[in-house]
């Protein structure tokens, strides 16, 4: 199997990085963005071809509206960040064999503040 030793691959991100990067900078924003915006917010280097297939691609899977502005796009959430959260939060509790233990490992990681805030979300009688 083949390993990249530094060169222009040790700066690669992992696919997966760079769309929940890009989309941490579209729900912060709050308004739609065009490619280039997108791409003057994330580190320098990065090229404006990679920011735009990955928006693409988003596009692609339902993550981002786009409309086009001029020439070129303008890319918004089609949801809050909170709610993509608990979609992904969800599936990974689907995938566990054993939903009970899953959760209570998940509740024994929980910080007090967070723990506090999930027990008042499920009431008094939880």
């Amino acid at each position: 199997m083949a390993q990249h030793s530094g060169g222009e691959h040790a700066d690669r991100r992992a696919s997966g990085a760079l769309e929940a990067e890009i989309m941490a900078v579209l729900w912060s924003a709050g308004e739609p963005m065009t490619a280039s915006a997108v791409q003057a917010a994330l580190a320098p280097g990065l090229a404006y071809k990679t920011v735009l297939t990955v928006l693409g691609r988003l596009h692609a899977k339902g993550m981002l509206e786009r409309k086009r502005v001029g020439r070129a796009h303008a890319y918004h959430p089609c949801q809050e960040a909170a709610h993509v959260s608990a979609e992904q939060m969800k599936t990974v509790l689907e995938r566990g064999h054993d939903r009970t233990a899953v959760l209570q490992r998940f509740v024994e990681t929980l910080d007090p503040a967070d723990e506090a805030a999930l027990r008042a979300l499920l009431g008094p009688d939880a």
